[in-house]
């Protein structure tokens, strides 16, 4: 008994010594990050407007934006072109059926969010808030979603309901409007 317990500590200290070993041995490449470094790419946005930032736009600004920067793939007034259209789709049945803002997208804070991250293509995260919040007011105006004067903004944005919003698992529903 006394032999195997010897063995069973020899064998733990002969691997926590190799593993160190083996982490001091790195080959230090890249550099450590700032706190200001994360805070430029710390960008989340959650379903109930958590870590939306000021700003505000309308969907007159929006159609002005959609027009010079989205149009090319989206085509006019999100009714589809090279990219998938954004406006309109019919409820969704099948998992084949086409996804749009109206009838698959959650939550307006998550669409800001995602405009804010991907879009224009090829120039990710070249809008500013005010934009995003313009092409985000734009596209929920084209799906009858707010009105046409409605207002986005960290305040108003949260408080869209999406016509899919039930049709998710929700992994933090605490953090759901």
């Amino acid at each position: 008994m006394y032999t195997r317990s010897l063995l069973g500590f020899a064998v733990t200290l002969t691997l926590a010594l190799s593993a160190r070993v083996a982490f001091a041995q790195t080959p230090n490449l890249g550099k450590p990050i700032s706190p200001a470094d994360i805070a430029a790419w710390d960008i989340n946005v959650l379903p109930d407007g958590s870590g939306l930032p000021p700003g505000s736009g309308t969907p007159a600004d929006g159609a002005r934006i959609y027009a010079a920067k989205c149009s090319a793939c989206h085509g006019p007034e999100g009714k589809g072109g090279v990219n998938g259209r954004l406006v309109g789709g019919d409820p969704i049945k099948i998992i084949d059926a086409e996804k749009t803002i109206a009838n698959f997208w959650p939550f307006a804070t998550t669409l800001f969010d995602y405009i804010r991250r991907a879009m224009p293509w090829p120039k990710p995260r070249s809008l500013t808030n005010e934009e995003v919040y313009a092409l985000t007011a734009y596209i929920l105006s084209l799906n009858k979603l707010i009105g046409e004067n409605d207002a986005m903004n960290a305040q108003t944005l949260p408080k869209v309901r999406m016509p899919n919003q039930d049709g998710f698992i929700v992994r933090f529903p605490d953090r759901t409007p």
